[in-house]
């Protein structure tokens, strides 16, 4: 960005968010947060597609929008929370297309939907919990895990429903999902106002309370953490069984919004929800980030890929661009971090 603001990665404060810095020599230096830098960039995005894009700003268009981004959203929350304690969870977009599935073998087997939303929900708790057994229990790191239960919850998407695509979903939970629908009064279709609800709530915990800050403790030091008597993987094993139930929900989201249930929904899923959350600022290695600042990322991504729709950009340029970003927000804190260190080191030796 050319601003004459200086950013800089998350510092090490216990709520993760970092802070403002003063300058040396009496001048004062302004620091812009990373995830701050997301959120002006999101609105930069928002003004220059209104102002080039015709049709861009138009009500009906932003919910669609953001309707678009819904499943992202929902699962990006418990998302930033896992990479936040120094975990994460690849296997999210298969346990969406496995919910998917499982609700459309039920449907056509004559099921209420009544019933099958919960099994969905149960489901995804289900898997969640073997991540985190996995990881808490065996030992394994969480990368490898989900790298393998992608596979695992894939594979019994396709034994569960086949080829097969089920349809004709019950009209008043289609419309739920649908942005032509939205909240009374308001442009915000229901799955959003949900994850509004949820994101309230997750940055709550995650920032005000001990709960958040243990979270933060276990990305900063897993070892540290434990001595200090935090309960590491009884924390694990709750946020990946969190991580598998939204996964499951965002796949029911999924499922009404296209109308259609089919083993492959979501595919490939996971790498926008971690560019997302990523590009918000949330550290990979863990213990820093905001989730506003995830929140930015998610809408980021979403608005510029309305934008390259509305401007008849192919799907294939837009997964490019969200691979760039997906490197941007991983490469750049720390080309900064470097920068920043060495000025601080000549800085020291000039004194």
């Amino acid at each position: 960005m050319n601003a004459p603001t200086t950013l800089t990665d998350p510092t090490d404060r216990a709520d993760g968010s970092g802070e403002a810095g003063a300058g040396r020599g009496g001048g004062a230096v302004r620091f812009l947060r990373w995830d701050t830098a997301v959120g002006v960039l999101l609105v930069a995005v928002l003004l220059a597609g209104s102002g080039t894009t015709e049709g861009f700003a138009d009500v009906t268009n932003l919910s669609a929008a953001l309707n678009d981004t819904a499943e992202i959203a929902l699962i990006a929350l418990p998302m930033t929370l896992l990479v936040v304690a120094g975990q994460v969870d690849l296997s999210v977009a298969s346990m969406l297309g496995l919910s998917s599935a499982l609700a459309g073998s039920l449907w056509d087997a004559g099921w209420a939907f009544e019933m099958i939303v919960p099994l969905c929900l149960l489901l995804g708790v289900l898997g969640g919990l073997l991540n985190g057994w996995l990881v808490t229990r065996v030992g394994l790191p969480s990368l490898a895990v989900t790298i393998g239960t992608l596979t695992l919850y894939r594979g019994l998407a396709s034994v569960v429903l086949g080829n097969k695509a089920v349809s004709d979903f019950p009209e008043t939970y289609a419309q739920w999902a649908s942005y032509t629908e939205p909240v009374p009064g308001t442009f915000i279709p229901y799955p959003i106002a949900v994850f509004i609800v949820l994101a309230a709530l997750a940055a709550f915990v995650l920032h005000s309370t001990a709960a958040g800050r243990s979270l933060f403790a276990m990305g900063a030091q897993e070892e540290a953490a434990r001595f200090a008597g935090i309960r590491v993987n009884r924390i694990k094993l709750v946020l990946f069984a969190v991580t598998g139930f939204m996964a499951s929900f965002a796949g029911i989201v999924y499922t009404l919004r296209y109308g259609s249930a089919r083993a492959d929904n979501g595919l490939g899923l996971e790498l926008v929800v971690i560019a997302s959350v990523l590009l918000g600022g949330i550290d990979f290695n863990g213990g820093r980030g905001t989730l506003g600042g995830a929140v930015a990322g998610v809408l980021l991504i979403g608005v510029l890929n309305n934008l390259l729709t509305l401007n008849d950009i192919s799907n294939e340029i837009q997964v490019i661009v969200t691979g760039v970003l997906l490197v941007a927000s991983v490469l750049t804190p720390r080309v900064i971090a470097v920068a920043s260190e060495r000025r601080q080191r000549r800085a020291a030796t000039a004194t």
